[in-house]
């Protein structure tokens, strides 16, 4: 079904919001998938917030003219699928993981913060844990000095009272007079 102008004009413009706001853009050929295969990446890709769409290169490169990600219009040839996200992280991961479960798409090329990524390169950023993931190491990793000093505390006070329960039977037998028998 072909777009008119203005139909067209639409479809740069909402495309051209969400670059703008966008951290990641991967695209990746399709040639070949199921429509209900599709319809799972559609879905896993709404549930990790990354827009997914399969568009006209033309229009794609309109939307990223001008913008960091405009390196990218190299690599818009073919039928290709656009993974946005303003997740460093998520649009290389979710098209990665349906990679892997069907051969029939194939990562082409990535731009992550301006810097053109190759099909490497994206599989790398793919493999970075996600942002909550590195969040909650981080706070492991403050924590574990303050909960490993508190421990220490807990053991030390723990030994003295210990300590300070056994002097004082061991000193009371000493003063209880000896019985004969």
């Amino acid at each position: 079904m072909s777009l008119n102008l203005n139909d067209k004009k639409a479809v740069v413009a909402e495309i051209s919001a969400k670059v703008a706001t966008a951290q990641t853009i991967v695209v990746a050929e399709y040639r070949g998938i199921q429509v209900s295969h599709l319809t799972q990446l559609r879905a896993k890709a709404r549930a990790e917030g990354v827009y997914l769409r399969v568009l006209k290169n033309t229009l794609a490169r309109r939307a990223v003219e001008g913008t960091a990600f405009s390196g990218l219009a190299s690599e818009m040839t073919g039928p290709l699928i656009y993974s946005i996200s303003d997740d460093a992280v998520a649009a290389a991961k979710v098209l990665q993981d349906f990679a892997k479960t069907n051969d029939k798409l194939v990562i082409k090329a990535g731009n992550y913060g301006g810097k053109a990524l190759d099909k490497a390169g994206v599989s790398s950023l793919a493999s970075i844990p996600s942002r909550e993931v590195l969040l909650s190491q981080l706070l492991g990793i403050m924590q574990a000095p303050v909960s490993g000093f508190a421990r220490a505390l807990a053991a030390l006070a723990a030994k003295k009272n210990e300590g300070s329960e056994a002097a004082p039977t061991a000193e009371a037998e000493a003063e209880a007079p000896v019985e004969a028998a």
